[in-house]
């Protein structure tokens, strides 16, 4: 009987590279919320709890949609090199920690982390192979709107976030997706983000994040 050379298997089903995806768009587009939504519908990803200076707003709670901490601990993660990014945003610090992004990925976690539109940038600029997903309102009267139902804004900073919004809005091209979150369809957001992570993980080529 003639031997036969064995053949190689075709590359079908190789694992995927673990996906850093950030959520980003201007204050009042709903980030929490459409995060808060794949949080509840068990998405696998790992979400990335954001550091801030910023006074807890009642309804929050401490470690879940944020780290709140002095400015004197803020300063010292920045000196000791442990943010990923961070800003200075409406008088508050925000960052990114670094340490539980690079865990992630070296563990194969799909992550996603939000931030605002200066730090998507900088995060571009280190790792841009990230995904970047833009978070955008229906339209400057929306965003308005809700900034105005949430009370917490003086009509001095409502003023400053709306004009501040539409410079962010024309950062757009920087960014790789781009999701309208409606009114009462966070929904539809959220599924709107899923599919980007479903079909980023289907590329030819895939993105590769070193940290």
């Amino acid at each position: 009987m003639k031997k036969t050379s064995p053949k190689s298997e075709p590359p079908f089903n190789l694992p995927s590279k673990p996906l850093l995806i950030v959520l980003s768009g201007p204050s009042g587009a709903g980030k929490d919320a459409v995060l808060s939504r794949l949080k509840k519908s068990g998405y696998p990803v790992e979400f990335i709890t954001t550091v801030t200076t910023r006074p807890k707003r009642t309804q929050e709670k401490n470690n879940v949609a944020y780290h709140f901490v002095s400015t004197e601990n803020f300063q010292q993660m920045v000196k000791n090199k442990e943010l990923l990014e961070w800003a200075n945003v409406y008088g508050n610090w925000y960052g990114v920690p670094k340490q539980p992004v690079r865990q992630a990925l070296e563990e194969g976690r799909d992550t996603i982390v939000k931030t605002d539109i200066q730090g998507a940038t900088t995060i571009k600029k280190i790792l841009p192979q990230a995904v970047f997903i833009f978070l955008m309102p229906p339209s400057m009267e929306e965003l308005a709107a809700r900034l105005k139902d949430r009370r917490t804004e003086s009509h001095f900073d409502l003023d400053l976030r709306l004009k501040t919004a539409e410079a962010e809005i024309k950062q757009l091209p920087l960014f790789d997706y781009v999701v309208v979150n409606k009114r009462d369809e966070i929904d539809l957001a959220a599924s709107a983000v899923e599919a980007i992570i479903t079909a980023e993980k289907h590329r030819v080529i895939p993105r590769e994040i070193s940290l």
